[in-house]
């Protein structure tokens, strides 16, 4: 698979990661809207980018150097994700919310490569 077919699957999990959460949290003061999707997915989405312009692109040339492409983009979208989302909130998110985040991306992210490799090999 090409690294940007790979960027459209990462891209296309995280914006699922956060539909799920918007579902999951949806309430009066926070309903599910577009808008409301849209400001949930881009601190995550912008990890994913990050990883691929610092990571997952330099890599081609040095893939000694690197971890699985993987695990660079899931640890990226947390990180940035909730780094941004402190930033935008005023405070280190719950230590509940960062285990689901984390636990929540690496299934997705790592989970359409896994099954990728069972369904191609």
């Amino acid at each position: 698979m090409n690294r940007w077919t790979a960027l459209l699957f990462d891209a296309i999990s995280i914006g699922l990661f956060a539909l799920f959460a918007r579902i999951a949290h949806q309430s009066e003061e926070m309903p599910l809207t577009v808008m409301g999707w849209f400001k949930t997915l881009l601190p995550f989405l912008a990890g994913v980018f990050l990883a691929y312009l610092f990571a997952i692109i330099p890599a081609k040339l040095h893939p000694q150097l690197f971890w699985p492409a993987g695990v660079v983009v899931w640890l990226s979208a947390v990180v940035v994700g909730l780094v941004i989302w402190g930033i935008n909130n005023g405070g280190v998110p719950h230590w509940s919310f960062m285990i689901v985040a984390t636990t929540a991306s690496a299934i997705l992210v790592l989970g359409w490569r896994a099954l990728f490799r069972v369904i191609i090999k």
